[in-house]
């Protein structure tokens, strides 16, 4: 076990020093000159100069990168272009709404999906599987911003249940923040549903075919207690895995959902930065995304080995 913790930890090392490179690299290869971009057309070439030289524009690029991986350690990103404000507590503060969307969606989404797979895997082939796999087929078809614009239609114009346009942020007002979180959380956790249930279904249906739960059943044990006892905890594994990568792709920026509700997240900051030609924003929120990626993949590995012990013996 503790082999398995060691080694996971030691490849997220490399992982996150490439993702830094590549970061680096794909803000550099933007076309144009970034100071110009920031200045306008006719800066004055003093003005230029020193901006070039604030953000280290005027060395060599390999210096770049160590001058930009020695600030990356201390935690400073460098300053906004546009407001001037630290970019790392800029981005800080955009997640916490972000994170609080995502995770309420992806548990609820999560909650709903397992059971729904266990009992389709379960009545296999039954009316009832057909329906639920052609319900989750149909959620993971429809587009999530389609999805939020006949929602906020349905519920903010037509029936005028919740709000449409805004934020509020929880210090202020508790209940009114959760008002604002509705939409896109029933939004997000409907198009999860859907990839979720179909893994969930599969990963039971090769568990329902062990000869674990044939002799279990044999032993006159009752239906639900196998699927809860035997099933579920086997067949979670897969799942745990999908919801991992769900879970860290939406963490890293959900930016549709955040434009359409107009929520100042962290997918919607990067939007922003990038018509901005804010690059010391978009750089940090790109390498920003990356790393909750991977943190969030590692904890998804270092936890694997309590669904499946057989993964800590590998």
């Amino acid at each position: 076990m503790l082999g398995y913790l060691a080694r996971r930890l030691a490849m997220t090392i490399p992982t996150l020093l490439l993702v830094a490179v590549a970061v680096f690299t794909l803000v550099r290869l933007i076309p144009g000159d970034p100071v110009q971009v920031m200045l306008g057309d006719n800066a004055d070439p003093a003005q230029a100069a020193q901006l070039r030289a604030q953000l280290g524009l005027d060395q060599p690029v390999p210096l770049q990168f160590l001058y930009w991986l020695g600030k990356l350690a201390t935690g400073d990103l460098g300053h906004s272009i546009t407001n001037n404000l630290p970019v790392l507590p800029l981005i800080l503060e955009r997640f916490q709404v972000s994170a609080t969307i995502v995770l309420v969606a992806v548990g609820l989404a999560a909650c709903i999906a397992v059971v729904a797979g266990l009992i389709a895997a379960w009545k296999q082939n039954s009316a009832l599987d057909l329906a639920i796999i052609g319900g989750a087929t149909l959620l993971l078809s429809i587009p999530s911003f389609w999805l939020g614009l006949l929602l906020l239609l349905l519920f903010g114009l037509k029936l005028k249940w919740l709000p449409v346009i805004g934020y509020v942020p929880f210090s202020e007002d508790g209940w009114q923040a959760m008002l604002f979180m509705v939409l896109p959380i029933v939004t997000l956790t409907a198009v999860e549903i859907g990839v979720l249930t179909r893994m969930a279904r599969a990963a039971s249906i090769e568990v329902l075919r062990l000869e674990y739960v044939t002799h279990a059943r044999a032993k006159g044990v009752p239906e639900w207690l196998v699927l809860g006892r035997h099933v579920l905890p086997n067949a979670f594994a897969p799942t745990w895995t999908l919801i991992g990568l769900v879970l860290g792709h939406l963490l890293g920026g959900i930016a549709v959902i955040e434009t359409v509700f107009t929520l100042p997240g962290l997918g919607r900051l990067l939007v922003d930065s990038i018509f901005a030609r804010d690059y010391p924003v978009v750089q940090g929120c790109l390498l920003f995304t990356a790393a909750i990626y991977v943190v969030v993949n590692l904890i998804v590995d270092l936890c694997y080995p309590l669904f499946d012990p057989r993964v800590a013996v590998a």
